[in-house]
């Protein structure tokens, strides 16, 4: 169901602010509809857990990360898939919101080769993952390591990956029922937090953490 108001990157913001998010059936939908889950999913930022087989790889293909440096096309690339929900006008509309300073990306790669890359929206405290994906075995898991050891240094509080998947859970992320998610996104939102507070971490910056929350 489609809201009668037109779809804009202001009315994103609010629905963000509010705990809801949009999507679409497939690709090729003309319309978006709003999601309030009963459940949500929440990445925890001090208990990313990163297995030994991941941390070897992270440190054998000596992965580096950045932040920002195709927005558009890491969207494309999560969108690149047989089913989704980012058609068009999503595209867009995040599209919109990167360039308003609110949506951003990081990517991870080894050898000159993007590896993943998620992207999300931001207000105050609260990171808003959206997608992910991957080009290169554990590509999103590494994307999320280094994108959860990031947020944490800037000061973000609470990432919300909007339903918990076993991919999610094998890396920490657990449910909150929504009245909880709503508590908890009322106290992120009251958080100030920068998402360019801080350089992207290293991989050694990653594995350190690793070692000092195992």
């Amino acid at each position: 169901m489609k809201d009668d108001l037109p779809l804009s990157s202001d009315l994103l913001l609010r629905a963000y602010a509010m705990g809801i998010f949009p999507m679409a059936e497939t690709r090729d939908s003309p319309d978006v509809f709003w999601v309030d889950p009963k459940h949500r999913g929440v990445l925890p930022l001090t208990g990313f857990h990163i297995s030994r087989s991941l941390a070897r790889r992270i440190r054998r293909d000596q992965v580096s990360a950045t932040l920002n440096h195709n927005f558009r096309a890491t969207v494309s690339a999560c969108a690149a898939r047989e089913d989704t929900w980012i058609n068009d006008e999503i595209f867009e509309l995040y599209g919109e919101l990167h360039d308003l300073g609110r949506a951003h990306s990081l990517e991870v790669w080894a050898n000159g080769k993007i590896l993943g890359g998620v992207y999300g929206v931001t207000l105050g405290g609260a990171f808003f993952g959206e997608s992910m994906f991957s080009s290169a075995t554990d590509g999103s898991k590494m994307a999320l390591a280094f994108l959860t050891t990031h947020l944490s240094r800037c000061g973000f509080c609470l990432f919300d990956t909007q339903f918990l998947t076993d991919h999610l859970a094998s890396l920490g992320g657990y449910e909150m029922s929504r009245q909880a998610y709503h508590t908890a996104l009322a106290h992120a939102l009251e958080v100030r937090a920068a998402i360019g507070a801080h350089p992207v971490p290293s991989a050694q910056d990653v594995l350190q953490r690793r070692t000092h929350t195992s």
